[in-house]
């Protein structure tokens, strides 16, 4: 907990634009003992916890690092796969996840847009286009009344040559999102607008959290197959 709390309690103060003495006075600590919380030599207990999550307007489980979704009435995606074991829920929990996933979609083309980048936009659109193509030939795969020769490229060879489209897209998209040329990209000045969880939630209101949502339920998907976790060192 350490690691993740200190890095958050640290980038709420200084998002906040206030001085680590301002910020012990108002949490009713020593600006030393908030010094060591924010430097992770000490760990909180529970009322400075709850205090500080107060203080800044966030949830305690967002400032404990279990949590990228900073309000606490948000829909975590733990409580989605909750609401499926409650008789009758089920469509409920399909539409909450399709919404999330719609949302994120959304936000995504209005940070390229926003960002003055048509080579952006493209990028973006031909990458999700691929994941729709791979998705929709699964199922098509899946269904008994299907024909190979709906399709130009074989079942044998579209999901290998759809990785590799999509991976050279991936590069692009780095790539324009910085303005760089190369890879078939002009080299452009680009204005992306900042994405800071603090900076989303005021800018795109309805999207940012069901952003946040999602990327908390991946990061709960890849944590168990990291080789190192934050705050472990690689021994050499």
């Amino acid at each position: 907990m350490a690691s993740d709390f200190s890095r958050t309690l640290a980038l709420l103060r200084k998002e906040k634009k206030i001085s680590q003495r301002t910020a012990a006075g108002d949490l009713e600590v020593s600006q030393a003992l908030l010094s060591h919380y924010e430097n992770g030599l000490r760990e909180p207990g529970l009322g400075f916890v709850v205090r500080a999550a107060e203080y800044y307007g966030v949830s305690c489980d967002y400032l404990l690092g279990r949590s990228m979704v900073r309000d606490i009435a948000a829909a975590f995606p733990e409580r989605l796969h909750d609401a499926s074991a409650v008789p009758g829920s089920e469509e409920t929990t399909f539409m909450l996840q399709r919404k999330q996933i719609t949302s994120c979609v959304t936000l995504l083309f209005e940070v390229a847009q926003q960002s003055g980048s048509m080579q952006l936009s493209d990028e973006i659109t031909a990458y999700f286009s691929l994941v729709v193509y791979k998705v929709f030939r699964y199922l098509y795969m899946a269904d008994p009344e299907s024909v190979e020769a709906a399709f130009r490229t074989p079942t044998s060879q579209f999901d290998g040559l759809c990785n590799a489209q999509m991976a050279l897209h991936e590069l692009r998209i780095r790539a324009a999102a910085h303005g760089n040329g190369g890879l078939g990209l002009k080299p452009e000045n680009i204005h992306l607008p900042t994405l800071a969880p603090a900076d989303l939630a005021r800018n795109y209101p309805g999207l940012s959290q069901p952003l946040l949502s999602v990327l908390q339920m991946v990061a709960d998907m890849i944590e168990p197959y990291q080789s190192i976790k934050r705050g472990e060192k690689r021994v050499r």
